[in-house]
């Protein structure tokens, strides 16, 4: 039996599960109530591995179906590719009884959750997360969206899934970058949320340690590994029930901010190199030994609890190397974050493990920033 967590959001019928455990992709149409036909929306390579067994499931609930693959990679989150889509939507028939699929990980799920929210007002989106990343973040939530010239996910909308399906023997053919990956995003939550959390992260970390990629499929790890991820889950869950549309306003202990955590110096890392560099879990990665950084130069997070943080994020690998990345060309990117307001950036610090903390950019020094840049590099130099 899969392992659910339910979604119950303040917003009058705004309920769905989120089913985590394996030989559920055979199961699919057991969780499409009420859909009259669907539209897949995967990558090749998704779809090559996991399509044939959910368009079987499809078959024998006798629903029908239509197929769009889409590019891999970042550069797919665009207008031109939401055009295709939607194109494909509306040459399809898909109307407000029918559902959209988003086989695949994060981009797949951002990309075909947006068209899914603007097609006919919108439409219900399943989503079928194939990456760690996405099981425990992207797909939980209703953030959707695509990136543009200026940056990443500047266009996009909140449209809570009608269910999440995550089968997670799909982690097991991920490479090993993919893996490492979405491991950044779970610290991410474990530094936010708690020392519980955070033992539980280093427990997921030393059984990929042992196992690979093989603790996905490895029957005696199999029960942990759900528990663990379940309970990344529930963290989001709860953050999102606590401010589900991130209100600018806010400055709540569960303001949905707070999972911006590592995700400002990040996604300034991405913009700068082009998204071609890093995996979007990865450049997490670096922003989450950034933030910790600059809150202990802030004198916010002690020594001990910074070293807590960065042993967290080294147990899963080493990050792609940065040190060649111009310092000018990330804070060109910084200028132009989606979350830059009257009093600049918003940054997402620690005060402590679990005790995320909102920071106004105005206060932060640029000559701070340059520093801190260079204090993470040296200390990867050091390792």
């Amino acid at each position: 039996m899969p392992l659910t967590v339910p979604v119950k959001l303040p917003r009058p019928d705004t309920r769905y599960d989120i089913k985590l455990g394996t030989q559920l992709l055979s199961q699919v149409a057991s969780s499409l109530s009420d859909v009259g036909k669907v539209a897949i929306i995967s990558d090749h390579r998704v779809f090559g591995l996991y399509g044939s067994e959910v368009c079987t499931a499809l078959q024998a609930s006798r629903i029908d179906y239509s197929v769009d693959l889409i590019p891999r990679g970042e550069s797919a989150k665009s207008f031109r590719t939401l055009r295709k889509i939607l194109a494909a939507f509306s040459a399809y028939g898909i109307n407000r009884s029918d559902a959209v699929i988003a086989l695949g990980g994060g981009v797949v799920g951002d990309l075909a959750g947006f068209a899914a929210s603007i097609h006919l007002r919108g439409v219900r989106c399943f989503q079928i997360p194939t990456t760690l990343l996405s099981v425990i973040d992207s797909s939980v939530g209703g953030k959707t969206g695509i990136n543009t010239e200026f940056g990443k996910n500047l266009v996009g909308t909140f449209h809570q899934p009608a269910g999440v399906i995550a089968d997670i023997t799909t982690l097991a053919t991920l490479p090993r970058r993919e893996i490492m990956a979405g491991f950044m995003e779970a610290a991410k939550h474990a530094a936010i949320a708690g020392t519980g959390l955070l033992r539980l992260t280093a427990e997921l970390a030393d059984i990929y340690g042992s196992l690979g990629s093989k603790m996905f499929r490895h029957e005696p790890c199999l029960a942990t590994v759900e528990k663990i991820l379940a309970e990344h889950i529930r963290f989001k869950v709860k953050v999102v029930r606590a401010d589900e549309t991130e209100d600018v306003r806010s400055s709540a202990r569960l303001s949905r901010k707070i999972l911006n955590f590592g995700h400002t110096y990040g996604h300034a890392l991405e913009r700068a190199t082009n998204y071609r560099l890093l995996k979007h879990g990865e450049a997490v990665g670096w922003g989450l030994l950034f933030a910790g950084e600059l809150s202990k130069k802030l004198e916010l997070l002690d020594a001990h609890e910074l070293n807590l943080l960065d042993d967290v994020v080294h147990r899963f690998g080493r990050l792609p190397d940065i040190a060649h990345v111009p310092v000018a060309d990330i804070l060109d990117a910084l200028a132009h974050d989606k979350k830059s307001g009257t009093s600049g950036l918003q940054w997402i610090l620690l005060s402590g493990i679990g005790h995320p903390t909102i920071f106004s950019g105005s206060r932060i020094s640029k000559k701070l920033l340059i520093e801190t840049h260079r204090s993470i590099l040296k200390k990867r130099l050091e390792r």
